[in-house]
């Protein structure tokens, strides 16, 4: 093995052992994207994170997913990693074809207001396309250093 090699073999190891992740396929369903938030929750809270923020953020992915990126037979992949300071959320869906975007609100509308409130409540979100039909919105938030 060579020198650059070894060393980033050893970089990744030491990312591997020291990254905070949870990860978990579920149903695109309402009880799936339920099941999304509480599990979350449950690991957010394990981790010593705030919550609220995070909580509403993958209610609102995981409903996405279940409601515009559902295909038939083929579930989503909730995952969450911790970074230094920086919590990802990320929601991953097979429906590449189906890009999400914040639409006007409709006073009136009974939907649309997921995207503004995610919008809203993370330091950062977006798309990225994944191996198609995939594709995968993801969610940053800053978190106290203080865990």
């Amino acid at each position: 093995m060579n020198q650059e090699t070894a060393e980033a073999a050893e970089h990744r190891a030491e990312l591997t052992g020291s990254i905070p992740n949870f990860t978990v396929l579920l149903s695109p369903t309402r009880r799936g994207a339920r099941l999304a938030r509480l599990l979350a929750t449950e690991q957010l809270r394990s981790w010593g994170l705030p919550l609220d923020a995070a909580q509403h953020i993958v209610a609102e992915l995981a409903a996405n997913a279940a409601t515009h990126g559902r295909v038939a037979g083929r579930n989503f992949r909730l995952t969450l990693y911790l970074v230094g300071e920086t919590l990802r959320i990320e929601v991953t869906d097979t429906r590449g074809d189906c890009l999400p975007r914040v639409q006007r609100l409709d006073a009136e509308g009974e939907s649309g207001r997921g995207l503004v409130l995610v919008e809203a409540l993370a330091d950062r979100w977006g798309v990225s396309p994944g191996r198609p039909p995939c594709k995968t919105v993801w969610a940053e938030i800053t978190v106290p250093p203080s865990r």
